[in-house]
């Protein structure tokens, strides 16, 4: 079965690769504006053997993990108090969803003020940005939480602690785990459209100077980059997620089947 799916993944890209070759070969946009996939890839191996490019892509990796880790700490930490602390949950229900709508892209404004284009300005977008995808998935998790279990760890004297290591943290794992897989992707796509609309270092601003200077393949080869960072980023976060879940019945289906 994953076999034959490796197949038809392999077919579909075939595909679409030489359907990018033969559009602008036949004519039907502009090579001006859309090369064909063979000039891409010229760029993109152009781009691999040029020094400033791996410094480039080193300061978007740079940007993403760190604020992945702090949006990740942030939110399971916030999510947790939040969710132990009677009364918690009500008083600040409105106040998260008022600020979990707001588009980070809105605080790039604030983010130039602040810190111009230095690294904390991608920070600021990337942190806010994944910091809710943690934090609403540890609230559902709690949520999840079976009162039967919760009165019974009661029962038996454990603390509020204690309860949180075996009662929540168990039951709120799955859901902080499919937390951190969205805020990982959504930490990459912020990063780079900070380095693209800041300027600051990374591959974004790469991409500007590149469409800025008419160099149109190396632009493409350059957003050929960015999209397997996300599908690598995206296949890591699921591994992490089936280690860290080999316990969950979720996971064993899946392996099973």
């Amino acid at each position: 079965m994953r076999g034959s799916n490796a197949v038809l993944g392999a077919a579909g890209l075939a595909g679409f690769l030489a359907l990018g070759e033969a559009v602008p070969r036949l004519g039907l946009v502009k090579e001006a504006y859309f090369p064909p996939t063979s000039r891409i890839a010229r760029a993109l191996a152009g781009e691999l053997a040029d020094s400033a490019f791996w410094t480039a892509l080193g300061d978007t990796l740079t940007g993403w993990a760190l604020g992945l880790a702090i949006a990740v700490a942030g939110g399971i930490a916030v999510g947790v108090v939040v969710s132990v602390v009677p009364y918690l949950r009500e008083a600040t229900a409105s106040t998260i969803e008022f600020l979990r709508p707001v588009p980070s892209v809105a605080l790039i404004p604030l983010a130039v003020l602040l810190y111009g284009t230095e690294l904390r300005s991608v920070l600021l977008l990337v942190v806010y940005a994944a910091f809710w995808q943690v934090l609403i998935q540890v609230l559902y998790g709690a949520r999840d939480v079976d009162p039967v279990a919760e009165e019974t760890a009661r029962s038996y004297g454990l603390g509020a602690w204690a309860r949180v290591r075996h009662v929540l943290w168990p039951t709120a794992l799955p859901y902080v785990m499919t937390g951190v897989r969205l805020a990982a992707a959504v930490a990459l796509i912020l990063a780079v459209t900070a380095e693209l609309v800041i300027g600051a270092p990374g591959l974004g601003a790469r991409i500007a100077v590149a469409q800025t200077s008419q160099a149109v393949p190396d632009m493409y080869a350059l957003i050929v980059v960015t999209g397997v960072l996300g599908v690598l980023i995206n296949v890591g976060a699921r591994t992490v997620e089936r280690r860290a879940l080999a316990w969950h019945q979720s996971v064993r289906g899946e392996v099973t089947v």
